[in-house]
């Protein structure tokens, strides 16, 4: 069986290629891709796989908008922390949902369902395409747009207009206020990556989730690193873009 991986984040691929390499049937993985830019010109120029993991929430958008660009001959089993997400993609076409972290026995019991279902059947790529498309436009108006925090004894509603970043710290994640407030909340950056809109929000590394809007300054650090300087400036370390997401983030920061 031959997969390509939609996935940008580098463990999270890297863990999926071992999870499928140890399953009992040979699985050739074609090639990993992090971005919808990517993925549309690779499914134009290589013949497509029998099976796609894919990844909802991508550096430059949702994994959706790479059926408005290209069509999409195999079926897809999506991957994403969300778990709302999660569930409206499943009932669109695609075969399963797994939920990050993946599991061995969840991949392996997705597996089977796409034997089962493609055994005796032919992929229905028409209504593939139109269920990605209706669903795209379902994803681009539900992106989370506050958070209701306590604080203390009380509560505050929190424009994600006004948070500056996300990141985690001693194992726990904080938004940054543009305020200078530090706050707790209770989700993972995977699954506000999912949550928030990908033109308003990046993924600079696997502590840092930026918002745009209050980048203050980008330096050229140690070659070809880049250090982001968010406007607050309340931060105990320098937040650097990761290698293999430079390109990508000067893409974001140039729309």
């Amino acid at each position: 069986m031959k997969v390509v991986i939609i996935e940008d984040e580098e463990p999270a691929a890297q863990k999926l290629k071992k999870l499928l390499s140890e399953l009992s049937e040979p699985v050739e993985v074609l090639d990993c891709l992090e971005s919808v830019s990517q993925a549309a010109e690779w499914f134009s120029t290589h013949q497509h796989p029998d099976l796609i993991f894919m990844d909802i929430r991508l550096a430059d958008g949702l994994s959706f908008e790479i059926f408005d660009l290209v069509s999409i001959k195999s079926p897809v089993i999506f991957t994403t922390a969300y778990n709302e997400y999660a569930l409206k993609a499943f009932k669109v076409n695609s075969i399963d949902y797994l939920l990050k972290p993946v599991d061995a026995d969840e991949l392996r019991r997705a597996i089977d369902k796409y034997k089962v279902i493609f055994s005796a059947s032919t992929f229905p790529e028409v209504s593939m395409q139109l269920g990605m498309q209706k669903l795209l436009a379902q994803f681009s108006n539900s992106y989370k747009s506050r958070f209701f925090i306590k604080v203390g004894q009380h509560y505050q509603s929190i424009s994600v207009q006004e948070i500056e970043s996300f990141f985690v710290q001693e194992k726990s994640t904080f938004l940054m206020h543009a305020e200078g407030k530090m706050l707790d909340i209770d989700y993972s950056l995977d699954q506000l990556s999912d949550m928030l809109d990908p033109a308003l929000f990046f993924r600079v590394n696997r502590s840092y989730l930026l918002n745009i809007n209050w980048i203050k300054d980008v330096v050229i650090y140690s070659g070809s690193r880049l250090k982001v300087k968010p406007a607050s400036g309340k931060y105990n370390e320098p937040i650097l873009v990761s290698r293999d997401k430079v390109s990508l983030f000067k893409k974001w920061m140039d729309r």
